[in-house]
């Protein structure tokens, strides 16, 4: 089997570590909640931070697990920082509570808050980051009440560029250095065995992880690295979930994208550590509810932290049912089972293809409530799709028949006997919870 388990250790006790155990059981579970970029960008404040707040309270997102509401760039005095005291300042006129305030009455509702910054000299937006100031801000985050941070990859100044360029696909080129899943060489390119969590990237994020961890309140530390530097094999003893890739976008072609390069690089995702494939685009775009539907299912199923990215308040009751699934956020959240789903067979495409249209199609995982079995139409008109029993890795061999209940309706089907074939809209997704062993009638 290809998907090995992270061994777990506490990067506070030992000097040889495999992940980010914090207090609390903070980040052994991925995360949930809602993040104000994709629905705001930069046009963020006050208000809407706090209707996003109440809107996850008033549409049982709360009630489903989401905690997290997180300001993203923007939040801050753009002209740069206090004189004095060299913090940095939120922007008045946006939050004229102030980030505590906000935090203050997020908490109130029984949710957390985050916040955003960037690994350089000024955030993705030309805001002041962090570079130089981690101690600083990461004590004003946690006196404001801070429980999760963000942190970005903008503006890197010139000292703290890594040596090679890392082999790892890039998000905006389909047909880029990735041919057939490996990477095409360079002279840029790292040598063979290169410690890439020696690199000037992993040393960065690493000075605000101990810049947080020294603090007297336990945050959540998002990497948002886009990716770069193989963070993979480094993230899990940095953050408690780390960018596997560029930025997302409210297309099918992007979510394919980000769902065949993940499915690749699931060996470290385990309790403590999940590859980031970035915030959730149902709501937003063009994007189906078939799209919405796969989005969010192979987003739960892989186990990356699930960040809401729309306008809350005027969210259909429809996409709100695709984001509360309580069969996936199940899987999602499962506390025995660790790992993520894996595909056990690639269906349009020879296993093991990479390839970004079409990506693999037939996945499965472990968890308490029994195997998900998740089957993609990657193509763009309806097809049929068939789940056997004996190709699912994750079902007890030799065994021909299973109880079975639809995830999106939900309904019971029984024991079902070999398997399933169901025809699949474009771009949809079918899933099973296949659970115990059964016998059919008469037999």
């Amino acid at each position: 089997m290809m998907y090995r388990s992270v061994a777990i250790t506490t990067l506070l006790a030992f000097p040889i570590v495999h992940a980010l155990v914090q207090k609390d059981g903070v980040g052994k579970l991925p995360a949930l909640g809602w993040n104000s970029w994709n629905a705001f960008g930069c046009d963020v404040n006050e208000t809407k931070i706090m209707i996003a707040a109440n809107s996850m309270v008033n549409l049982g997102l709360q009630d489903s697990g989401y905690e997290y509401v997180n300001i993203d760039d923007c939040w801050a005095v753009k002209s740069g920082r206090d004189n004095l005291t060299g913090q940095i300042i939120p922007d008045p006129e946006k939050f004229p509570s102030g980030i505590k305030g906000v935090a203050d009455a997020i908490h109130a509702l029984g949710l957390k808050v985050g916040i955003y910054g960037s690994a350089g000299t000024e955030t993705c937006g030309g805001y002041p980051a962090q570079i130089g100031h981690e101690s600083l801000d990461a004590a004003t985050f946690a006196a404001w009440g801070i429980d999760y941070f963000k942190y970005d990859n903008c503006y890197v100044p010139s000292n703290w560029t890594d040596q090679y360029t890392a082999c790892v696909p890039d998000a905006w080129q389909t047909y880029g250095p990735y041919i057939n899943g490996t990477c095409a060489k360079s002279s840029s390119d790292a040598p063979a065995g290169y410690d890439w969590s020696t690199s000037n990237t992993a040393h960065r994020y690493a000075i605000m992880r101990d810049a947080l961890l020294a603090q007297n309140r336990t945050i959540l530390y998002s990497l948002c690295e886009w990716g770069q530097a193989d963070v993979v094999v480094w993230g899990n003893t940095t953050g408690n979930s780390w960018r596997m890739s560029g930025d997302i976008n409210p297309w099918w072609a992007r979510i394919a994208e980000i769902l065949n390069e993940n499915s690749f690089l699931l060996n470290n995702v385990n309790f403590w550590g999940h590859n980031d494939m970035d915030m959730l685009e149902i709501g937003n775009g063009n994007l189906t509810l078939a799209e919405s539907r796969s989005h969010f299912a192979f987003w739960a199923a892989m186990k990356s932290p699930l960040i809401i990215g729309t306008a809350l308040d005027v969210l259909p009751t429809t996409h709100v049912d695709i984001l509360r699934n309580e069969y996936l956020l199940a899987f999602h959240q499962d506390t025995l089972y660790g790992g993520p789903a894996t595909p056990y067979k690639w269906g349009t495409n020879p296993d093991w293809t990479f390839n970004a249209t079409n990506p693999a199609e037939y996945w499965s995982g472990k968890s308490k409530q029994g195997t998900l079995v998740l089957a993609l139409n990657t193509l763009d008109t309806k097809a049929q799709r068939e789940i056997v029993w004996s190709e699912v890795h994750d079902l007890e061999d030799g065994c021909d028949a299973f109880e079975v209940v639809d995830i999106w309706s939900g309904e019971k089907l029984g024991c079902v006997e070999r398997g399933i074939k169901t025809v699949v809209s474009g771009h949809d997704t079918a899933g099973y919870i296949v659970g115990k062993k059964c016998t059919q009638h008469g037999r």
